[in-house]
């Protein structure tokens, strides 16, 4: 009775006051990386002029966040979580602090854009890698931080934390440019990371659940591997995230049809950044107060769907305010996938193992959006920006299709 009591409570997680702490750091941080992605995107855009550019800062991050993601996920349940997470924030504090010098009118003056682009891309490498640890991190802490039958609120409010934070940094990004400039900007988002950094310091250690030299490293990365494959439920949804981002990505030329397709400059940029965001916040919050409470799988499956539809309008829009209410919607939907698939996979993964397979989640599912605007920026190159976002829409339908055929298991779920 008191397990369906606090299933029904919305304010369960809430009430934790640790959780508490790890949602304002992580709504703090998450704000200062939104702002920072969209600076960049416009920043590139607009030093070299060349929509492929917007794709190679995607793949700069994806390359090392990939690469160390099996890998981090071994040391993160090997480790002291707290710890690994404030190192992570200082060194995106670090990354934040090297771009803003390569902003000022002293390195302008004294470097050609296209070496500035280049250094920028060198960053953009180097917080991929730290986002490889920090990412899945913040997931495994909430698990260790909520009891079980609080899952479910907590990764809705945990979700709604990072999704609060990732429209209002895209929004403010894009006005904050038009006002300040990059280097103004900038200094936004340092102090947004040191605030950050002060808040998750107050967390609590969380010592690893494995014992250090249990098993080689390797043998541990195979072990979150196979568990993954093994879990038919978490595979076919890491699975249909995954192709539906990487096809989906059209916010990735949101830069060439604010600035070229509907002529809005650096403020509509900064609205078009925003609007899927601010679609899942709205999503997210009546998903807090109103859970999905049946046939979450089949409902996982709708919502990808229209969210590819959604992409194809995008693509054909010349009006802003289509572009605008496209995009809302499909966060909209894509927030009720965020929220069911991180759900099942808080559910679905035991104590001892979570760094691996959050990590293995974070290499297929988070880089795919830094390989999806990567992907965008080529067939933006080899198609043009139109029919690239198209295609990447209709390719988004096909996988629900065939993930709808190739994951019963997933679409029969409940929880």
């Amino acid at each position: 009775m008191a397990d369906e009591q606090l299933k029904q409570d919305p304010y369960a997680a809430i009430r934790i006051s640790e959780f508490r702490n790890l949602v304002a750091g992580r709504f703090l941080f998450i704000m200062g990386l939104r702002m920072m992605s969209t600076l960049v995107g416009w920043w590139v855009y607009n030093l070299t002029n060349a929509p492929i550019a917007i794709g190679i800062v995607g793949l700069s991050e994806f390359v090392p966040a990939v690469s160390f993601a099996l890998y981090a996920g071994h040391v993160i349940d090997l480790s002291e979580k707290r710890k690994l997470l404030i190192r992570g924030v200082a060194l995106y504090f670090l990354a934040s602090l090297i771009l803003l010098f390569l902003s000022t009118s002293f390195t302008s003056s004294h470097i050609k854009n296209h070496q500035i682009a280049i250094c920028i891309f060198a960053v953009i490498f180097c917080t991929g890698i730290v986002r490889s640890f920090t990412g899945p991190v913040f997931n495994v802490i909430l698990a260790q931080i909520v009891p079980k039958n609080t899952l479910q609120n907590a990764t809705t409010w945990n979700q709604g934390a990072w999704l609060s934070a990732s429209v209002t940094g895209h929004a403010m990004g894009g006005f904050l440019i038009a006002l300040l400039g990059n280097t103004g900007t900038l200094m936004i988002i340092v102090l947004l990371i040191i605030s950050a950094f002060a808040v998750l310091f107050q967390l609590k250690n969380r010592p690893a659940l494995n014992e250090r030299g249990e098993k080689k490293t390797w043998d541990s990365v195979k072990e979150g591997l196979r568990f993954v494959f093994k879990t038919k439920e978490l595979l076919g949804a890491i699975s249909l995230d995954l192709f539906a981002v990487l096809f989906g990505g059209a916010v990735a030329m949101v830069p060439v049809y604010a600035r070229d397709i509907l002529k809005v400059g650096s403020i509509g940029y900064g609205f078009l950044n925003g609007a899927s965001d601010f679609g899942s916040i709205i999503i997210i919050i009546i998903l807090t107060f109103f859970p999905i409470r049946h046939q979450q799988g089949k409902k996982l499956f709708l919502a990808v769907a229209g969210f590819g539809i959604c992409i194809i309008i995008f693509g054909f829009s010349k009006i802003f305010f289509i572009s605008f209410v496209t995009l809302m919607l499909s966060g909209i939907l894509d927030g009720i996938s965020v929220v069911t698939r991180g759900t099942i996979m808080q559910l679905k993964t035991p104590d001892n193992m979570r760094g691996r397979v959050m990590s293995v989640n974070s290499m297929f599912i988070n880089s795919s959006n830094e390989l999806g605007q990567f992907e965008s920026g080529v067939a933006a190159k080899l198609l043009g920006v139109v029919p690239s976002v198209v295609f990447g829409g209709c390719m988004t339908l096909l996988v629900v299709g065939i993930t709808w055929f190739k994951a019963p298991s997933l679409r029969k779920m409940e929880y």
